[in-house]
């Protein structure tokens, strides 16, 4: 064991080779004409790796996570120059793992950038590939605080970029939106289905890990609860005849019942000798416990709700027996009257990049202000920022206040429900209905952050939601350094057409 975790700590932060086998970082050839989102970001990545107080921030950041403390012995993990391209690449058009094992191996503009390209000129063979388990296990090492920090580095080198002085103001927007989790849409009669399938499958893993025995049908059992809760869910739905839809339902939480005390049954069994079992077992075991918990639960409240007509409180709700914590959240929306996640905020500025981040985890708007001030002023300082915009959601006489203390002379935060005459006048100005008008900006900033994988969270786990959020935000900003970069150069190269021309 010990040797095992030897090997798996050593890791360097990139040393491509200086021969003619391969293509250098900085002399990859990006494509600037293509309106695609992958080459503007792999060129602000090209100029990150290139920019040398840049890349030595970042790269310390990195070290300082993932290898600090650890022995460098042993075969050479994965260089964190590629965990960082890789995390981010997947982001830039939402692909899963299996599209980004696809784009490391086969993308020859991916693989530039990665530093692993052959020029082509020798007798090269390109032997570096990437694999599925070992991108996954590298790019898990990213936590929300790191890119957190990363994405700070990259906000100030884009604002390096488009600002003519050094610590510009800056004019900010704040506004919220739902990040949807991986979750199908919950029904209590379809949750019950969930708990009693994995409760199932954990007896099944159990029997083969400890000799249970009397489980050889469970594909069987699976097969007939399955279309009794089809059957039920159809009626419940389409059936007019109350009768025949509790009649449905108290088949269905009877077929329920029978699989609940025969796994209790287990459970009692078990318990008495668990400290026998193996680690699988035990690991078996204890996810067995859970499912039957939520077995019992649901079939409670389906009782509750289909045939006592009573009406569940929301605090009792859960939407998904696999992400425990995803909320259900209503924002008036026609098209999407509910979605399944959390509350992201966002803040960005003048320049359209995304300054400041938070997820809210059943918290409203209105509460966010007085944190965001704090993290602001830590992050930028105390004059830089001169005024931040909000909608009516984030309205409240303290977070007026809050925004005066905090010296944010020029910020917009409109008033819900009656307006008296000395609001009327506030929000009357020209001024302030130039900056309300352009607080609508944030929405483009939004829909663009979804196209980077916020449209729908595939990681699984509460801090694997925090960091598909993080790696977003930073594809984000890094393809708006790159839309920069590009414009720089394409203007350099029309400016010297014209001159050959003359």
């Amino acid at each position: 064991m010990r040797i095992i975790r030897q090997i798996l700590v050593m890791r360097k932060r990139f040393e491509q080779q200086t021969n003619l086998s391969l293509v250098p970082i900085k002399d990859a050839a990006i494509p600037l004409k293509y309106r695609d989102g992958l080459p503007a970001v792999l060129l602000a990545l090209q100029y990150v790796f290139t920019t040398p107080t840049l890349s030595e921030n970042i790269f310390s950041l990195l070290e300082t996570k993932i290898t600090s403390g650890k022995k460098n012995t042993g075969r050479t993990g994965m260089d964190l120059w590629h965990i960082l391209v890789l995390g981010v690449v997947r982001h830039v058009f939402n692909f899963d793992w299996d599209a980004l094992v696809m784009e490391a191996n086969y993308n020859s503009l991916v693989r530039m950038v990665l530093g692993v390209h052959p020029t082509g000129f020798l007798d090269y063979k390109d032997t570096t590939t990437f694999c599925y388990q070992t991108i996954r296990d590298n790019v898990k090492h990213l936590d929300e605080d790191l890119l957190r920090k990363i994405n700070l580095l990259l906000v100030n080198a884009g604002h390096g970029l488009v600002q003519k002085e050094k610590d510009a103001p800056l004019y900010l927007k704040t506004d919220s939106f739902v990040a949807e989790r991986n979750v199908h849409f919950p029904s209590d009669l379809g949750l019950m289905w969930d708990s009693s399938r994995k409760s199932l499958d954990m007896v099944q893993k159990l029997a083969s890990e400890s000799g249970l025995t009397g489980w050889r049908k469970v594909s069987d059992i699976k097969k007939t609860f399955k279309k009794l809760q089809r059957r039920t869910a159809q009626a419940v739905r389409n059936c007019k005849d109350d009768k025949k839809k509790v009649q449905s339902v108290k088949e269905y939480l009877e077929s329920a019942q029978k699989i609940i005390d025969r796994i209790q049954d287990v459970v009692n069994g078990v318990d008495a000798t668990k400290e026998s079992l193996n680690k699988k077992a035990k690991m078996a075991f204890e996810e067995l416990k859970k499912y039957h918990a939520y077995m019992v639960m649901f079939s409670d409240q389906i009782r509750r709700r289909l045939i006592d007509g009573e009406i569940i409180p929301h605090i009792e709700k859960i939407f998904s027996i696999f992400e425990e914590d995803v909320e259900w959240i209503t924002k008036g929306k026609s098209n999407k009257p509910v979605e399944l996640g959390h509350l992201e905020l966002i803040t960005t500025d003048q320049y359209q990049f995304i300054v400041d981040y938070h997820t809210m985890y059943k918290e409203k708007d209105a509460p966010q202000v007085p944190d965001l001030c704090k993290r602001l002023k830590t992050n930028f300082g105390d004059v830089r920022i001169k005024g931040i915009s909000f909608d009516k959601g984030f309205f409240s006489k303290d977070n007026a206040k809050e925004l005066a203390k905090a010296g944010f002379t020029e910020s917009t935060l409109p008033k819900r429900g009656r307006h008296t005459k000395e609001d009327k006048e506030r929000e009357g100005t020209d001024e302030f209905k130039k900056r309300r008008n352009a607080h609508s900006a944030i929405e483009s900033n939004i829909n663009m952050l979804e196209h980077h994988g916020l449209c729908k969270c595939m990681d699984k786990g509460k801090e694997g939601f925090k960091r598909y959020v993080g790696l977003s935000v930073m594809a984000y900003n890094l393809h708006r350094i790159g839309n920069i970069l590009k414009a720089r150069e394409l203007k350099k190269q029309q400016k010297a057409q014209r001159k050959r021309a003359a």
